[in-house]
């Protein structure tokens, strides 16, 4: 993974979704949908749709049904849960159904999971955020063992696995993809690093959150290598923001339209500090200089994810947009075309090594091949005149 050259970067998104309360929630849905079709179409790799059951403002509750459906209106797209939160589930029912999506998708579905990042959830549960962790590592033990066709018992304080195993081998070969959400805490690289499975960075690309997930990396191959496993940069995604346009101005203009629902959602209700509260200035401003998120051209795109590159410290799989509705629609739509003409192919094996090559040959050769070629064209034209006078 060394050479720039050999680099190939998964590329996607990361859908809570995000929608600003004034708006018709059935139209906000469809449009997430229609979003997983664009991307289909413009070759994105895989999207992640998360598990929300409160606050009125990430509305997918079920990310498995959601799934279901774009795997019906999609052709190439791997579609992932981001994430399933265990501690919500039996691990028994909960690998089922993954399992039959496994089967319905033929293939194309990954399993995301993580520990519940929405207080409110928890608390409409009865559960204590204390106790989310440690039932993480609880259930993802049972369903690494399910998944795998074998049989489960296990008891905990919150479920009990008698004799448990699902009905299905796994359609995927060896067994579906798996990931685990990690943050700023190393509890995601400990629970992905002792399976030997993927790991999602969520919580910012600032310096700092940086030097954080490649920490975290590190916490990753260090358990990987103590339980067994080969630790593979490849299964390695962090989820970070952009917005582009054809100009830098146009791309602030655009973020206008929804930047300021999404800093309020961040600042009133939800517990993970993407704006923080004490921002006054503008958020565009702030979100580009701490390097949260490229507002601008596709080459600063190009510029954001190669940042994103050197600071993984060697490398990583895949870089996942979250998607946020910041900019109306048709902007929106636009951005991740522009991304996916411009700033793809610099990270997936350079795709237009061989164009660029080809070309310059050609215009190497233009003075000598090129001249050959009129000479011989004018030769027949001459040889033709000949015949005919």
């Amino acid at each position: 993974m060394s050479a720039m050259n050999d680099r190939f970067l998964k590329t996607g998104i990361f859908l809570a979704p995000f929608h600003p309360l004034h708006e018709n929630p059935l139209l906000a849905i469809d449009r997430d949908m229609e979003l997983l079709e664009h991307l289909d179409r413009l070759n994105y790799t895989e999207a992640w749709v998360g598990e929300h059951h409160s606050a009125g403002f990430e509305i997918i509750n079920c990310p498995e049904m959601f799934i279901a459906a774009a795997a019906e209106r999609t052709r190439h797209i791997r579609l992932g849960t981001g994430v399933v939160s265990l501690p919500y589930h039996n691990p028994f029912t909960v690998a089922g159904r993954m399992m039959q999506l496994d089967y319905m998708t033929r293939g194309r579905a990954m399993f995301g999971v993580g520990p519940g990042s929405l207080v409110y959830d928890a608390t409409k549960m009865g559960l204590k955020a204390e106790d989310q962790r440690r039932k993480l590592d609880e259930s993802l033990d049972a369903i690494m063992e399910l998944m795998q066709g074998r049989m489960v018992t296990k008891k905990t304080d919150w479920f009990d696995l008698r004799e448990a195993r699902l009905q299905l081998k796994s359609y995927s070969q060896p067994m579906m993809e798996m990931a685990v959400a990690s943050s700023r805490s190393p509890t995601g690289a400990l629970a992905a690093g002792k399976h030997g499975i993927g790991m999602l960075s969520i919580g910012g690309t600032s310096d700092d959150a940086l030097a954080a997930h490649a920490s975290n990396w590190g916490v990753y191959e260090e358990t990987a290598r103590a339980n067994g496993k080969t630790p593979d940069r490849r299964k390695w995604r962090i989820v970070t923001f952009a917005h582009v346009a054809e100009t830098r101005e146009q791309a602030r203009a655009d973020v206008e339209f929804g930047l300021d629902d999404f800093r309020r959602y961040f600042t009133e209700v939800a517990t993970f500090p993407i704006i923080p509260p004490d921002v006054t200035g503008d958020p565009a401003e702030y979100l580009v200089s701490s390097g949260l998120a490229c507002i601008g051209t596709p080459d600063d795109c190009v510029r954001h994810f190669e940042r994103l590159w050197k600071g993984s410290n060697g490398g990583l799989g895949g870089i996942l947009l979250l998607a946020h509705n910041w900019a109306d629609w048709p902007a929106t739509k636009k951005s991740y075309e522009l991304m996916a003409r411009y700033v793809h192919p610099h990270f997936q094996r350079n795709s237009n090594e061989l164009r660029d090559w080809s070309y310059h040959d050609a215009k190497e050769k233009y003075a000598t091949a090129g001249q050959q070629m009129k000479s011989a064209v004018q030769a027949a034209i001459d040889k033709y005149q000949a015949r005919k006078g």
